[in-house]
């Protein structure tokens, strides 16, 4: 499979931000897990941000105003058309640093976890229902522990 993340450093926090060849193991990943995704090529944009943006895209496209540690963006291809573009994460690095120390966690693993996440959203998958709640972290914690990193879910 050919994969592209462009990874775009929109913050002045860079410190502990992954390499793109470890987001691009994490990408890769989700897209190996998921039994629904089939395609041999894949492009998609990871965007590091601070609070201010990360406020700025909860509020308009979620109606809710605070930062939050991964939005995803799905790309919808238009009719006719078949892109291998899977959409977007922006990705709050502040926020993901507080809550690793929040959940007892190391950066590293909070970040592989919120990529595998933010990817599998990209992929339809959701947490607003119980059932498929249970699904997307089987999924998630499935690929953490291949990858010999911590239970997403339990405190360490």
């Amino acid at each position: 499979m050919h994969l592209y993340v462009d990874l775009q450093i929109a913050t002045t926090n860079d410190a502990n931000i992954p390499d793109i060849d470890k987001m691009n193991t994490w990408v890769k990943r989700s897209l190996d897990a998921a039994p629904h995704f089939c395609k041999d090529e894949a492009e998609l944009t990871i965007r590091i941000v601070d609070e201010n943006e990360s406020n700025a895209l909860n509020l308009k496209f979620r109606q809710t105003d605070k930062p939050t540690n991964v939005l995803s963006f799905p790309f919808k291809n238009p009719p006719g058309f078949s892109l291998p573009l899977l959409g977007d994460l922006v990705i709050c690095q502040n926020i993901i640093e507080a809550q690793a120390i929040e959940q007892h966690k190391t950066v590293q693993a909070h970040w592989a976890h919120m990529v595998i996440h933010g990817t599998l959203h990209l992929l339809g998958y959701d947490h607003i229902k119980s059932n498929d709640a249970l699904e997307m972290e089987a999924l998630e914690t499935s690929i953490l522990v291949k990858l010999n990193l911590p239970h997403p879910y339990t405190k360490q």
